[in-house]
């Protein structure tokens, strides 16, 4: 059997992408899962298939940024299956903009959605997952949370708050003795709708965008990423990088330290998308 087999799952974003494959994933390893996203009809077919393969499932439409909405939501998690072993915090959304013509308003959506969404699903479930004797916080940061890229100040902010909010917690969890693991997640380039769903500031054009992603960045498939992610909860792993694109920028960072930020500027110039 699974070692993942009767464990409660929480999975935020399980309409698509990363989060559907997770549920995918985990349904076939046994596990019960309660999955939610903002679009009901994507979330509806992720549930469909979940249960094909034997899952129980809870599925809710559920606004990650809307705070009250989350602490019922994790109540009536607990409620409906008695208790929560793991929370995926992996909602999320994307912005391309350069800050100087980027709305506040932009750049406020992208941190509600990316970060405080993650601060919300791991407030909420946090005592439950430590009243289970056996937890673990999973939070979806990025490549963009070990480094940073032109353009991208907004989801660049988010995803390193993420990442700095995420092992934080990993240490207090282990000062304060809690039978809680915490990991931190960090993306490459992954094949999903989420630079074609993004939204754009001024003098950008989201689907040349997109085009770019999918062709030049976008290398890993979602169903690649749920495994790496799995394997490292399973190992009760810190960090999880996905992709050889987060390993070798990874360790060129560390290498280079505030020096790839040049680099990148440079590279950026010649090869992004220019803006109108």
């Amino acid at each position: 059997m699974s070692e993942f087999a009767g464990k409660v799952v929480v999975i935020t974003g399980a309409g698509s992408g990363i989060g559907r494959a997770l549920a995918l994933d985990l349904a076939a390893r046994g596990a019960k899962l309660a999955l939610s996203d903002q679009n009901s009809i994507v979330l509806a077919e992720t549930a469909r298939e979940a249960e094909r393969l034997g899952a129980d499932v809870k599925s809710d439409h559920v606004d990650v940024t809307q705070r009250e909405a989350v602490l019922e939501y994790a109540d009536a998690v607990v409620a409906h299956f008695g208790k929560v072993n793991q929370v995926y915090n992996n909602a999320g959304i994307a912005y391309h903009g350069e800050f100087e013509r980027s709305e506040f308003k932009d750049i406020e959506r992208i941190m509600d959605v990316d970060f405080w969404g993650v601060v919300n699903g791991t407030k909420a479930f946090l005592p439950h997952l430590i009243t289970s004797g056996d937890g673990h916080v999973i939070n979806v940061s990025s490549l963009f949370g070990l480094l940073s890229m032109p353009g991208q100040s907004a989801y660049n902010s988010a995803k390193f708050a993420v990442r700095g909010f995420t092992e934080s917690l990993r240490q207090e969890m282990l000062i304060a003795n809690h039978p809680v693991k915490v990991t931190c997640v960090h993306p490459g380039g992954i094949k999903t709708a989420i630079a074609r769903n993004a939204t754009a500031g001024p003098g950008q054009d989201v689907a040349t965008f997109a085009e770019f992603f999918d062709r030049r960045l976008a290398r890993t498939s979602p169903e690649d990423a749920a495994s790496t992610i799995v394997n490292g909860v399973r190992k009760g792993k810190a960090r999880v990088l996905i992709g050889a694109d987060a390993k070798l920028l990874d360790a060129w960072v560390r290498v280079t330290g505030s020096g790839y930020q040049r680099i990148v500027a440079e590279i950026a110039g010649r090869v992004l998308p220019a803006g109108k």
